[in-house]
């Protein structure tokens, strides 16, 4: 029997879903709308919105202009006063409505998340099911963490499309319970369809929430600089951060900057290689599409066979494919390691950082193919890329210091500890690491000299969440650190001053 798209998750079936659920997200003729002073309006001018998974065109982005993102933005900032003054009381009932409506349309969010980031079958449930539960978290404890705080205003959010619920939404969602109106841009790549079904649940339970599209050249500088945004919540890349960083250097107002590192895993005189490589196939989630994905391993030379023979194993076991495809109409779907990259473009863009490395001397370890068995006959397969490794990348390689995004990693063997702890240092600060070894004490001596906010000892470090800080060092973060009781503070003032990573460590961030 010939493969087929499932029809569990046949789009055109999900699209007649959401319109069913919340037909104020569309206009008249079926266009995906902005929602903004208050109500679903403006199409802005639409943008073709092509899935990663085999080229079928989901929508038209409503994108809008500068001009009114503006409207947006200063309704939302009238907003805030009312919600401020709302009791704890209904804030937290207004926001459990939202969740409860949340957990009756996780199977199609989920569903839709796939097609437009693709993520797994498996990954878009999770990315939801970790928003509803880490919000729930905060609901529960909010009491205790937010006291005699009070809110900031209104707080605007722009994020990568990786994770729109258990990163964007989960955000907004603890942002407003705290007492803050919210605007958030729908990420340009992905994830703008499920999030207009979120914030249109979120907005009929009496949440101040405002959604968005639009680039961000266009809508930076009112997201970013304009008067009434009092707080910033930014996660993306460092070129980007750097440059809103610099944007703010002259605004006094609250923000935290989550931008990417080079996330690097040591190992030195190490055995336990079964462990590894259950870590290892861990580290492939989404393809290692994630701000704390490990890219770079960190190896004593004397190990490397072993090293290697483990990374083979593990690697070879990876299925890459189209996470929509059965065999046959009552098939589960299949147990994917990971589908597409986002786009196009960031596939080639993975080829040229590649191509690049061997032209400077790289030496390649492992390349991987693609199965036909895991697609579609004839489908689009341009943003689908199976995993790489290289070996002795040079330092005038991009791929040296820059975090490829995706299933591309680099092995750098040392002799000596200070080079080990010197490569793994080599991007100026990053989310997390990990160091390996089967001298513990060793390792955790070690894991104080690496340049990471969470450095893990024979394990991963993930971002976390609920009651578990994150943050960063150097490059990888600037501005309030955040999770849990550190969240709730970044997006309230009061007496107590606000921990972070900020550019000059002399000034009191809760005054800023």
């Amino acid at each position: 029997m010939p493969k087929i798209i499932s029809p569990q998750v046949e789009f055109s079936g999900l699209l007649s879903q959401m319109k069913t659920i919340t037909p104020e997200v569309f206009s008249a003729d079926g266009k995906f709308l902005n929602l903004l002073e208050g109500r679903w309006q403006e199409i802005g001018t639409p943008r073709e919105f092509i899935s990663p998974i085999d080229g079928t065109q989901l929508g038209w982005m409503p994108m809008l202009s500068r001009e009114t993102a503006l409207r947006a933005v200063q309704f939302a900032k009238g907003e805030a006063p009312a919600w401020a003054a709302t009791g704890l009381d209904e804030r937290r009932a207004k926001v459990q409505e939202c969740l409860n409506l949340l957990r009756q349309h996780v199977e199609l969010i989920g569903k839709l998340v796939m097609w437009e980031i693709g993520k797994t079958y498996k990954l878009g449930f999770t990315d939801i099911d970790r928003c509803i539960d880490g919000a729930q978290w905060y609901l529960d404890t909010i009491e205790g963490m937010l006291g005699q705080r009070k809110p900031l205003g209104l707080v605007s959010n722009i994020a990568s499309w990786n994770y729109p619920f258990s990163v964007l939404l989960h955000a907004v969602l603890v942002q407003a319970l705290c007492g803050n109106a919210v605007i958030a841009k729908t990420p340009t790549d992905g994830g703008f369809i499920s999030l207009s079904l979120a914030f249109a649940l979120a907005r009929r339970c009496g949440l101040p929430v405002t959604l968005v599209s639009g680039s961000g050249g266009e809508l930076s500088d009112v997201l970013v600089k304009h008067a009434a945004i009092d707080c910033l919540s930014f996660v993306g890349g460092r070129y980007n951060g750097r440059n809103i960083a610099d944007a703010l250097s002259t605004e006094h107002k609250r923000y935290m900057l989550e931008m990417e590192g080079v996330n690097t895993y040591g190992i030195w005189n190490y055995s336990d290689w079964t462990t590894l490589a259950d870590q290892l196939k861990k580290g492939y989630d989404y393809g290692k599409q994630r701000c704390t994905a490990y890219v770079r391993f960190v190896v004593e030379r004397r190990l490397f066979p072993q090293f290697l023979e483990t990374y083979w194993g593990v690697m070879q076991g990876l299925k890459v494919g189209n996470p929509t495809l059965v065999d046959a109409p009552d098939d589960k779907l299949p147990e994917l390691a990971f589908g597409p990259v986002i786009n196009q473009a960031q596939a080639e863009d993975l080829d040229r950082l590649y191509a690049d490395a061997l032209k400077t001397g790289a030496t390649p370890i492992y390349e991987g193919r693609l199965d036909d068995s895991l697609f579609l006959p004839g489908q689009d397969r341009s943003a689908y890329r199976a995993p790489r490794a290289l070996v002795n990348l040079p330092r005038q390689s991009e791929l040296y210091f820059k975090e490829p995004f995706g299933p591309i990693d680099s092995i750098v063997l040392v002799d000596r500890v200070e080079e080990l702890v010197g490569e793994m240092n080599i991007s100026n600060g990053a989310l997390v690491a990990a160091v390996a070894s089967d001298d513990e004490k060793w390792a955790a001596r070690t894991a104080k000299e690496i340049r990471a906010f969470k450095v893990g000892v024979n394990k991963l470090r993930s971002r976390g969440d609920r009651e578990e800080v994150f943050g960063g060092l150097g490059e990888s973060w600037k501005g309030a650190f955040v999770g849990g009781a550190l969240l709730v503070e970044a997006v309230t003032e009061g007496d107590k001053v606000v921990l972070g990573n900020y550019p000059d460590a002399t000034l009191l961030p809760e005054k800023i």
